[in-house]
Order: structure tokens, then sequence, then C-alpha cells
């Protein structure tokens, strides 16, 4: 009887031997794919039992080629580079892991804006640049007369709040599918998105990237802003309108923004985002901790193998 058959897409860590371990039960060969490319993959994963994917995109078109495929694991938050549509019709199984990152991210999110609302990147750049002045800074307002305004209220941005709260802080936050409880235990206003951009000073975004929320900050959004916000997006790039944008930030509606993601990745050595003193950018480490990886790396793994074993997965993807 031949071993079931694990293909590896794509790899963000440094040695796959955790999730090895967790696959040992099933006495897996795991096997990783040369490249994240449609040919790489289907080299190795015509006959694969399961398939662990972090950035590859898993077409449906992919999906139809691996004949045996029971189980995809995404190391990972979010399932858009899946077609899950597929895999739904094929009875592929889809898992992921929605918990891993919550410290990191919140923590990124919480630094972005807590670094833009000092304006500590326009400081510094003066600074090195041999300018000793305070006025680079002027005007700088205390937190505590300030609001966060948190789009989406899912568990990422549930772990922000109590962050930005102890730095005194209101929050508010836009989430309509989570029930009024939810935001009463973390003392957390519940708004529209047209309230919550009237009334934030600092906005953070934690929607998922579906297609209804692609391009969800763009010009009208902007312009229901207060002149002068503040905005932070560690969630997905696509999510804000980058040409709006940049439009709001040349205006002077937009003070300045923390960005972790952008639409494409690795950002344009010609985007005209760079080179800005009030927009920070980091190469979307957000979710990066060697704690997390760890913990990504093998939860997911271990839902593969509980498919793969006949039993139910800790974390599916509701399809």
């Amino acid at each position: 009887m031949s071993k079931t058959l694990i293909v590896v897409t794509d790899s963000p860590f440094p040695s796959l031997d955790p999730a090895k371990e967790a696959l040992a039960r099933l006495d897996a060969e795991v096997v990783q794919a040369k490249s994240p490319s449609a040919e790489d993959i289907l080299a190795v994963a015509r006959d694969a039992d399961g398939i662990l994917v972090t950035y590859a995109k898993l077409t449906g078109d992919l999906l139809r080629q691996c004949k045996k495929l029971k189980v995809i694991g995404r190391f990972g938050l979010g399932v858009d580079n899946i077609d899950t549509a597929t895999a739904k019709e094929l009875g592929i199984v889809v898992t992921y892991v929605p918990d891993y990152c919550l410290h990191e991210v919140s923590d990124h999110a919480a630094a972005l804006m807590l670094t833009l609302a000092r304006k500590i990147p326009i400081a510094n750049a003066r600074v090195q640049s041999g300018h000793w002045e305070m006025p680079v800074v002027v005007p700088l307002r205390r937190f505590n007369t300030q609001t966060v305004g948190l789009i989406g209220f899912g568990g990422i941005p549930r772990n922000v709040a109590p962050k930005m709260q102890a730095f005194g802080f209101e929050v508010i936050a836009n989430d309509p599918f989570l029930p009024k409880e939810v935001f009463e235990k973390a003392n957390v206003e519940s708004v529209s998105l047209d309230e919550l951009y009237a009334r934030a000073d600092l906005i953070s975004v934690h929607a998922p990237l579906l297609p209804a929320t692609r391009g969800l900050v763009n010009d009208d959004a902007f312009a229901k802003m207060k002149d002068g916000v503040m905005i932070v997006n560690t969630a997905r790039g696509p999510l804000i309108d980058e040409a709006a944008l940049v439009r709001a930030l040349d205006s002077g509606k937009v003070a300045a923004a923390g960005l972790d993601v952008v639409t494409t990745e690795p950002l344009p050595k010609d985007s005209p985002l760079l080179g800005r003193p009030n927009v920070v950018l980091t190469p979307h480490t957000g979710f990066y901790s060697v704690e997390a990886l760890l913990e990504l790396e093998t939860k997911c793994a271990k839902d593969v193998a509980s498919v793969l074993a006949g039993e139910k997965p800790v974390y599916p993807v509701k399809m």
C-alpha cells in the first residue's frame, strides 16, 4: 500500500519538521514543490492526498487535476488564494488557522497606529537628515482625546481594542455580522461604517477580503472621514483602493498611513506610496513571531492529518 502523499506548495518556515511531526501518525510522504507555480505543483500533486499551501494559487483547474485530493490546509488566516467553490464541488475539505497570530497582528496594528499618532517616522526622518526640531511634529494630540475606529471586529481587532484602550483611546468598531453583546463585553461601541468614518481619528482595517469588501476604503470612504485621519491596514491589501489612498495623502485628507499589506506584493519599485515620510510600510510581517510560525505549522498539519484519518478538523473553512 502506497504512503499517504502530502504536498507542500510553498513554505515560510525555516523547517518542515514540525509539520512532519504532526503528520507522523499517517506515515506520510511529505514532498515540497520546486516552486509555487501551477506547473511545479502539479508535477508532484496529481496523486496527492493532501496539500499544504501558503501563498500559492490553487485554482479550480489545478484542483480538478489532483484526482485523489481530500484536504487542503492553508498555512494562514485567509483562503482567498484557494478556489473554495471548486474544492466544495469536488468534496475537498479546506482548513486554515484563524487564531495563530492574534497577538502578533494586533500588536503590529497597534504599533503602527501609535507610531503614526506620535509622528515618529516624520520626526526620525528629520533627525536623521540633521535637523533637531520640534515644529516638524506640531500638532500632536493626547491619546485620550482621540478615537480609534476598527473596520471588522473579529479575533484580531478584538485584541487590538484593549491595547489601544490601555493608552487612553476611545475605541469604536463596525462589524455587521456580530451581536451587540460582543462589543459590549469589549467596552467598544458598535457603529455604522459611515459613523466610524466620521468619528475616528485613526482607522485600522481588519475586514476579510471578499468580492464585497475589495476596494472597501475608496474615494467615497475617504470623503466621509475626518481631515487628517490616519489609517492602518494589516489585513489584506486590496481592501484599500491604493489610488484613492494616494489621492487622499496628496490632498492632506489622510495625514498618515501604516501598511503591512498592499495590493501587489512585493510593492512595485515605482509605487507612489514610496518615499513619503508619513507612510510606514512593512513587508507583510505582522503575522510573524517565532512562536506564531510554530503554532501555525503545527495546527495546520494536525488538521490535515485529522481529515486524512477520517476525523473532523478543528478549523474547517465554511464553504
